[in-house]
């Protein structure tokens, strides 16, 4: 029970660095993306990093079967509606009230994994769910929902998918082999995105690729893609989804580290204080599960 203890420490840690890698590379996103269209760089992402993990994958290529397709397409599905409905959401109301409604899987999480798996969830993971929603409100300043319209909406279901999301990359990735099920996921995302691309962008490709553009593909694609997919999927193995969603809250915190050193974009002292209870929520989790496998001995 130490070992499997600490196996999950170690776990969370390498979790929290897949949260720093996104909020890391926000910014530089945001700065690509005025050169191209979002669903034409969601290709090009996705696309670059499926060829780099297929690379990776060569040698386990015989395992690959029917099992692990449609389990990598599923996941690859629900990843690529989570960014969508995101997409849209930001079309149709502040991308503060976005962010918030899109962390509030940190809530859903458990719900998901009772309603679809009978699951008890500690209450730990509920308090820090809820502590962590709370940081998240304070460090988005998302104090001016007073609606709910079409922004609200899609961003809501991006919440619900991103949950459900992970709450199936910890089953899925204790069944497969690894390699396999995150370049077939990789692949779903990318054909997703570009099926979505040519429908609605005015172009795919394009002409001319900026600083901005190939800084952005080269650290998401290493960084916020392919290490932190493979991470997210092989450590869910050693720890719960309750508290990965709580993990992962920390995107939008080190979004906002990140954007003032790199952007010099000011953190007022709410948005201070909603990081720091954030890390608190963190915190919460850790003690619970560390009580949670004591009481295992």
């Amino acid at each position: 029970m130490i070992v499997e203890k600490f196996r999950e420490f170690g776990a969370d840690i390498v979790l929290f660095t897949v949260a720093l890698s996104w909020g890391a590379t926000f910014v530089i996103v945001q700065d690509a993306i005025k050169d191209i269209p979002v669903f034409a760089f969601l290709f090009l992402r996705f696309f670059l990093s499926f060829l780099l993990m297929i690379l990776l994958s060569l040698k386990y290529i015989k395992q690959l079967d029917k099992t692990i397709i449609k389990s990598g397409i599923f996941l690859g599905t629900l990843f690529f509606l989570g960014y969508a409905t995101q997409t849209y959401g930001l079309v149709y109301t502040k991308s503060s009230i976005v962010a918030f409604i899109t962390g509030l899987n940190v809530v859903i999480v458990p719900i998901v994994v009772y309603l679809l798996f009978k699951q008890r969830v500690y209450i730990f993971s509920v308090i820090g769910a809820v502590v962590a929603a709370f940081g998240l409100w304070l460090l988005t300043g998302a104090d001016g929902i007073g609606s709910f319209g079409k922004g609200e909406f899609y961003s809501l279901l991006c919440a619900t998918f991103f949950a459900i999301h992970i709450v199936y990359t910890a089953k899925l990735s204790k069944r497969y082999n690894i390699f396999l099920l995150v370049s077939i996921e990789l692949l779903t995302v990318a054909m997703l995105s570009l099926f979505a691309s040519l429908a609605v962008d005015p172009f795919t490709l394009p002409k001319e690729y900026s600083y901005p553009l190939i800084l952005a593909l080269v650290t998401t694609v290493l960084f916020a893609t392919v290490y932190a997919l493979f991470m997210q999927t092989y450590m869910q193995q050693f720890t719960t989804p309750a508290k990965t969603a709580i993990i992962f809250t920390m995107e939008p915190a080190s979004a906002a580290v990140f954007s003032y050193f790199y952007a010099h974009e000011i953190l007022n002292t709410t948005q201070v204080t909603g990081g720091v209870i954030m890390i608190a929520a963190m915190l919460i989790a850790e003690i619970g599960s560390y009580y949670r496998n004591r009481s295992k001995l």
